[in-house]
Parts: C-alpha cells; sequence; structure tokens
C-alpha cells in the first residue's frame, strides 16, 4: 500500500466531513434536533474548507516544481 501523503489526508477529510455534514442536515430535516447540531455543522464545513486549503496548496506547490 502507498503511503499516505497530505493530498490523500486531505481528500478523506473532505470526503467524510460532507458526508458528515449530509447525515446530520437529514437528522435535523427529519425532525430530531439536537442541541450541538448547529456546532457539528459549522465544524463539519470547517473541515470541508481546511481540507480543501490543502488540497489546493499541495497541488499549487506541484506545479511551482514541475
Amino acid at each position: 500500500m502507498a503511503e499516505w501523503d497530505i493530498t490523500t489526508i486531505s481528500l478523506v477529510l473532505v470526503g467524510c466531513s460532507i458526508i458528515a455534514a449530509g447525515i446530520i442536515i437529514a437528522i435535523v430535516l427529519l425532525g430530531y434536533l439536537h442541541t450541538f447540531a448547529p456546532f457539528l455543522l459549522l465544524t463539519a464545513i470547517i473541515l470541508v474548507v481546511m481540507g480543501a486549503v490543502a488540497i489546493l496548496f499541495v497541488d499549487q506547490k506541484s506545479r511551482k516544481t514541475a
């Protein structure tokens, strides 16, 4: 198995955060409100943005060296 680099970790982070946000939104739409739902959604959004920034940073860095 290949080693885990920052791009792979960022892709997993983004994917899992999008899935988690979708589950939280579905639960809220079904009417099961929880006091932590807005905090969990904000956390998922922040993780998606952090993962996307890391992917863009690595992509830009690899284009400069090539």
